[in-house]
């Protein structure tokens, strides 16, 4: 029998991990002061967490890239991933990064209805496509937002050209014998609604699901499965398989303009 508490315990399967939440504050704080074209603090909403911050590219952008950052639903905002931005601000794109209310304040899905709505605050902010992207909670959040059911407009759809799960999740039954549901508060009906892989996706929007190679098993496999599920009901959609990386480093490509995660993102078009 599977023990789910193990399956996704990303923290305690990676050396050193306790430390990591510091380290990110610090290196996106850094970020912050040396870097020109930020904003911060911008409402798409009227709860305290409704705020996203906007990097800036020199001239005009090309784009919008939004980036959801993770955290089991249950922890950290946008203020932790600043830096992130660095790989797209380079090739000249703007980059927006959100917060959400967090579990156990919201469930899950007024989470998701929460993403589409800075989504659509920063895309009138922004002409041109949009590229999404996100991290472990964040990466579900954003296969949500091109699920049958998605909360976006049509109009912001139709500028969405690629969404990139990294360590996603899009299977949460599984969530519902963990520990962490005593927090998230899943029962099988949201779990439901909320898996992408069990939404047919809209047309039009590449998809591609990124995981580590040292990752929880777990995380691999729900990566190939949403791959596997969409490309097999026609969705431009790829898996890829990052070497070694483990959870929490399989981010660090978006801090590079040249890095395959930051490629994979800002090259694709319709």
């Amino acid at each position: 029998m599977t023990n789910w508490d193990t399956a996704f315990d990303n923290m305690g399967h990676v050396a050193g991990s306790a430390e990591l939440p510091a380290f990110w504050a610090e290196r996106a704080q850094a970020y912050r002061s040396r870097t020109a074209g930020i904003e911060t603090d911008i409402p798409y909403g009227a709860h305290p967490r409704e705020r996203f911050d906007v990097v800036l590219p020199e001239g005009s952008p090309k784009g919008l890239v939004v980036f959801v950052h993770g955290g089991y639903w249950m922890r950290l905002d946008k203020s932790y991933w600043t830096d992130l931005a660095e790989g797209a601000r380079a090739k000249g794109w703007a980059v927006c990064l959100p917060s959400y209310t967090l579990a156990p304040k919201a469930r899950i899905s007024h989470m998701t209805g929460q993403i589409a709505k800075a989504i659509q605050t920063a895309a009138a902010r922004v002409d041109g496509p949009v590229r999404i992207a996100g991290h472990s909670a964040g990466g579900h959040l954003v296969s949500r937002m091109i699920c049958d059911d998605t909360p976006l407009h049509r109009s912001i759809l139709d500028r969405i050209e690629m969404c990139l799960s990294i360590s996603g999740l899009h299977d949460l039954r599984p969530l519902l014998n963990t520990k962490m549901n005593e927090t998230l508060c899943l029962d099988m009906e949201e779990a439901t609604r909320e898996s992408a892989v069990l939404h047919r996706c809209v047309d039009g929007v590449r998809f591609h699901a990124w995981t580590g190679g040292g990752e929880r098993p777990e995380f691999i496999r729900q990566a190939k499965l949403l791959d596997m599920m969409w490309s097999g009901l026609g969705v431009e959609s790829k898996c890829t398989i990052d070497g070694d990386h483990h959870h929490f480093s399989v981010i660090e490509g978006l801090k590079s303009e040249d890095a395959d995660l930051t490629q994979a993102l800002i090259l694709a078009t319709k």
